[in-house]
């Protein structure tokens, strides 16, 4: 049996036994927000609810640090969104608990899939907060984004064709070159970096069997890479309602961890730059976009221009940023699929800044080892900073348990991996 308080839900089918707690009663005066999945993206976006007195619940398969923040009104641990019975545990818990009508947001890229494509039988117990999946298809899928970019005309790095072992070896590539995967529907190696480097043919040889292995030879992009750290890499951030946008900042991913191709940003300021703006609007309006959206650009001092990385139709790990900087997307959102907001798009403050301490200080020796930062540069960034990742005043467990989080998380990833994997 699944628990809720003193309730309990009954499981169905072949569910599997999960433990789930919950601090107080659902409101059901207010429509609150089921939130799927993520880490510390998952945490602000339950914070900025909670502090608009929007109740939130919390069910993840592996990142717990959000179900202790003082704000989630109740947490479970779930099969996954590749389980199958991971469609029927939502529906379930929604029946039982009374959360019909609350906002579903996912927040990891599988659990976007995931609700995208089940959008007929989740629409019938929540508001969702995902577009469908003709138009979600353009954003998972890195080969239809480029697709896409290359018809509107807007710069991404240069992409080979390549799906099979055959073409690795009959090409001719200009190196240094990148490996990612095409979408991240499961958990493993290749999947969790945000992109393995190769500088020769034998090296792009054996790390394309790897990849291969892992995801298949089609679900594998192999681009060129474009030089520079962090700094040179932005992002446009955004709350898009039928097309057109309704908020909207820019920012810049100063500093993230791994250092050539992070995973995360670790350091994150907000600026004005139009080039980016245009271009992330002509992408999504050309997909008709709902939603929050984040788009990643890289600047390519070589050819002088801002290329398309990666769009992210979800919230995303730096999100809290936004509210800093006078958008508070979050709260947006559920006023806005609550039919409550309108007129003027919104834009977000330059000058405004975020830190992710406990994984900034390793990107910032990085950065000061190899001459690029000083110590008092970087002690300066950390007094401005304009909020933070996990520590919040109003809220200050989740920054207790943070590093006994990550540490038991980083060992279930290791001992889950299959053999071979890196």
């Amino acid at each position: 049996m699944l628990y809720v308080g003193e309730r309990k839900i009954a499981e169905r089918g072949a569910a599997p036994a999960s433990a789930l707690t919950a601090r107080s009663v659902a409101d059901t005066r207010r429509p609150g927000a089921l939130i799927v999945g993520g880490d510390c993206g998952s945490l602000s976006v339950i914070r900025s609810l909670g502090r608009h007195g929007i109740p939130s619940r919390y069910v993840t398969d592996i990142d717990f640090l959000a179900k202790f923040s003082r704000y989630t009104k109740g947490s479970a641990a779930w099969p996954g969104p590749g389980h199958p019975t991971a469609l029927s545990f939502l529906v379930q818990l929604a029946e039982q608990e009374g959360l019909n009508g609350w906002l579903l947001i996912p927040i990891g890229d599988a659990e976007v899939e995931f609700v995208a494509k089940n959008r007929e039988r989740l629409a019938a117990t929540f508001r969702l907060t995902t577009p469908d999946w003709d138009t979600i298809r353009w954003a998972v899928d890195k080969k239809l984004t480029y697709q896409r970019a290359e018809m509107l005309g807007i710069p991404f790095p240069r992409t080979y064709n390549v799906r099979s072992l055959e073409d690795v070896e009959r090409l001719d590539f200009l190196f240094p070159l990148i490996l990612k995967p095409a979408k991240k529907e499961e958990i493993n190696a290749f999947t969790l970096a945000k992109a393995w480097r190769v500088d020769d043919r034998v090296e792009l040889r054996a790390r394309f069997i790897q990849a291969a292995s892992l995801v298949g030879p089609g679900a594998i992009v192999v681009q060129e890479l474009i030089p520079g750290s962090g700094s040179a890499q932005y992002s446009y951030a955004g709350l898009w309602h039928n097309g057109s946008p309704t908020a909207s900042l820019v920012a810049r991913r100063t500093r993230q961890l791994p250092v050539d191709f992070g995973r995360g940003s670790t350091f994150v300021e907000t600026l004005d730059n139009e080039d980016i703006e245009d271009a992330a609007v002509r992408f999504l309006r050309s997909i008709n976009y709902d939603g929050v959206v984040e788009i990643e650009f890289k600047f390519d001092d070589r050819e002088c221009c801002f290329k398309l990385l990666d769009v992210n139709p979800r919230f995303w790990t730096w999100n809290a940023l936004t509210q800093l900087a006078g958008l508070d997307l979050p709260y947006l959102l559920w006023q806005q699929t609550m039919g409550e907001t309108g007129g003027e798009t919104r834009r977000g403050l330059a000058g405004k800044s975020w830190m992710y301490v406990t994984r900034d200080i390793p990107a910032a020796l990085h950065d000061v080892r190899a001459g690029r930062l000083t110590v008092l540069a970087y002690l300066r960034s950390m007094w401005r900073a304009s909020g933070f990742a996990v520590f919040a005043w109003d809220d200050p467990l989740p920054a207790l348990v943070e590093f006994p989080l990550t540490l038991w998380r980083r060992l279930v990833r290791f001992f889950t991996l299959r053999p071979g994997d890196v």
